[in-house]
């Protein structure tokens, strides 16, 4: 029997309606999965200072800003050895035979990100900028932690308009013409240096540029206001918490263009998936800070971050047994990147603390026995789960200056030549109570300031037990790094570790560390010898060579009989990156790469659109 007619009808507009919101529907999931937004997560270990190039130096606020604003120069994203290329330059700058004249030229058309200090207008990128936001570090207003360095390079007329402002304690005058700053054209400055200065195009790449409406509209406040020209612009920001960056809507028209080595098949695959694409592919970074390296390791292990740099050291040997991945996490498809890094660990003695300072012979050997005492290799093999290489100097791999070869006697653990030494200098147990007191009878109290983080203390109990070793009371201060930063800063440490990172493919920064000049900026031991500034000053002025390199070791040899620094290591790095994530490899020196970085959906059935 057939169903009359009418049911047929209903069944039929039934089927009909039920077809129709099943295209809806698959219409709607294929909108929403083709806008889908790539979104990278991951962890920082470190609390940011601020987003303000002038007055942040430490490596994480510095990765943030290296997003968001740009320099003349940069470095090939896949070159190795590293290859500067020009940024917001046109070319690379013409350079004079005595490397004191520099010239460099714009390219036209790039813009700063809307904002409203520019009130409603479209704002160019000019040469004006770059010569206003190096000004800017020299006014006195924003303590620049770049000014002492930077002043090395010698810019004619910046320091004298520097000295001029503090003599008559006026504001800052940045309408004053400096001879060695000129603007020749909208799009062309020209740098002139009073003496040679072979690698100034490595500081053309640190050099961002910061518009002057900008500071002139949020004033104290421009820490909180990054506007630059560059792929990624801030939209959030939970200080110490989370810090967001959005893809740059009014970037410019960049495609990738990156020169891997022939011999470099990870470059080469690289190379082979972004070559020609528009940057950024991103659509928005998140930024966690998460200083307990636990929960950081298990955010990315349970997918919420694709990308951690610097595995844990506590978790090498779990997720990376006898060098290679487990094999439940090499089923996921996780990426690892290992890597020697251009850096040194080290803990820094205030030179001019009543206790550990001083140049005099016993305040020589208390410092040289302390380095003795402790044993870096433990701390290598025990702390970083032998992710770093003993260090023999300051000047670190990678770089000119290192030589695998070089031996001091920086990396020697010998504590009864250190119990030796204080004895021989008076540093004896006068009252039997197991201390050693000061050779004036006064007691001997070591003051190390650290972080309450896991490693700090893993760290704190090396340096306890060593420490006790010898009859040397230690004690601990803990705080923040951004507190323990500015406290250093203002030479109010004893003792305080850290690790430094080089930007550039030259050791020179590493040997500024002990340059007198710049006492309280990157030299936080605050040393001060004019043997070591003569070495210093005289190398900064040569070519790259063998006199160079010699010079450079001489001075590298008066840190280790001085000891204003006891050099731990050299850190290797782990990092790991989720399966989704392509594009990534660790540059040694740029801190930007998140322009370079895709997501690919692990849905089969989710699409983004490419760029």
């Amino acid at each position: 029997m057939k169903p009359p007619l009418s049911r047929m009808k209903r069944a039929a507009a039934r089927l009909l309606l039920a077809c129709a919101s099943l295209l809806v529907c698959n219409f709607a999931a294929a909108q929403t999965s083709a806008t889908v937004p790539k979104v990278l997560r991951l962890a920082f270990p470190v609390a940011e200072t601020g987003f303000d190039p002038a007055q942040i130096s430490d490596l994480y606020s510095s990765t943030i800003t290296g997003h968001i604003f740009e320099s003349l120069l940069t470095y090939d994203y896949l070159a190795r050895p590293v290859k500067l290329k020009p940024l917001t330059a046109i070319s690379m700058p013409e350079v004079s035979e005595d490397f004191t004249v520099y010239t460099v030229r714009l390219r036209p058309g790039i813009f700063f990100t809307p904002d409203p200090a520019f009130k409603g207008q479209a704002r160019e990128l000019v040469a004006a900028d770059y010569v206003y936001s190096i000004k800017r570090i020299f006014d006195p207003r924003w303590k620049s932690p770049a000014q002492v360095s930077l002043a090395q390079e010698g810019i004619v007329g910046l320091q004298a308009l520097l000295d001029q402002t503090l003599k008559s304690k006026r504001p800052f005058d940045y309408t004053r013409e400096v001879a060695g700053l000129k603007v020749l054209d909208r799009y062309t400055l020209r740098f002139q240096l009073e003496k040679p200065r072979p690698r100034f195009l490595y500081t053309l790449v640190n050099l961002p540029a910061v518009a002057h409406e900008v500071v002139a509209a949020y004033g104290d406040r421009i820490m909180q206001h990054p506007v630059g020209t560059g792929p990624f612009m801030l939209t959030s920001w939970e200080r110490s918490s989370r810090i967001v960056l959005s893809r740059n809507p009014g970037f410019r028209d960049v495609v990738f263009d990156g020169e891997p080595a022939a011999d470099d098949g990870a470059a080469k695959a690289i190379a082979e998936q972004l070559q020609g694409r528009r940057l950024p592919l991103l659509d928005r970074v998140e930024v966690f800070v998460i200083e307990e390296s636990q929960p950081r390791w298990l955010a990315f292990l349970n997918g919420e971050h694709q990308l951690i740099q610097r595995v844990p050291e506590e978790f090498i040997d779990t997720a990376l047994p006898n060098n290679k991945l487990t094999p439940a996490l090499a089923s996921r498809g996780l990426q690892v990147h290992k890597n020697a890094s251009p850096e040194v660990v080290f803990t820094f003695f205030n030179m001019n603390h009543s206790v550990v300072g001083g140049y005099s012979p016993d305040k020589v050997a208390l410092r040289r026995a302390i380095a003795l005492a402790y044993d870096s290799q433990t701390e290598i093999d025990q702390v970083r789960k032998r992710q770093a290489l003993i260090a023999q100097s300051i000047l670190p791999p990678l770089t000119f200056g290192y030589d695998p070869n070089f031996r001091t006697e920086m990396s020697l653990y010998d504590p009864a030549r250190a119990k030796a030494l204080l004895d021989l200098f008076g540093y004896v147990d006068r009252d039997g109570d197991g201390w050693r007191e000061l050779p004036s009878g006064q007691p001997l109290v070591l003051e190390f300031h650290t972080q309450g983080d896991q490693r700090s203390r893993q760290l704190n109990e090396l340096w306890r037990k060593y420490m006790n070793a010898v009859g040397l009371r230690i004690e601990f201060k803990v705080a923040s790094w951004p507190e323990q930063l500015k406290t250093a800063r203002a030479g109010r440490l004893m003792m305080w570790a850290l690790g430094n990172g080089a930007e550039s493919p030259d050791a020179d920064a590493f040997l500024a560390m002990a340059h007198g000049p710049q006492a309280g900026q990157g030299n936080f031991a605050f040393f001060s010898w004019k043997a070591f500034d003569a070495l210093y000053d005289a190398q900064s002025q040569m070519a790259d060579g063998p006199q160079r390199l010699a010079k450079m070791q001489d001075a590298a040899k008066l840190l280790v009989a001085y000891m204003p620094y006891k050099v731990h290591a050299h850190r290797l790095v782990t990092d790991m990156a989720a399966a989704p994530l392509r594009g990534y490899m660790r540059h040694p020196f740029r801190l930007d790469y998140w322009q370079y970085l895709d997501l690919i959906p692990e849905n089969p059935g989710a699409t983004t659109a490419t760029r």
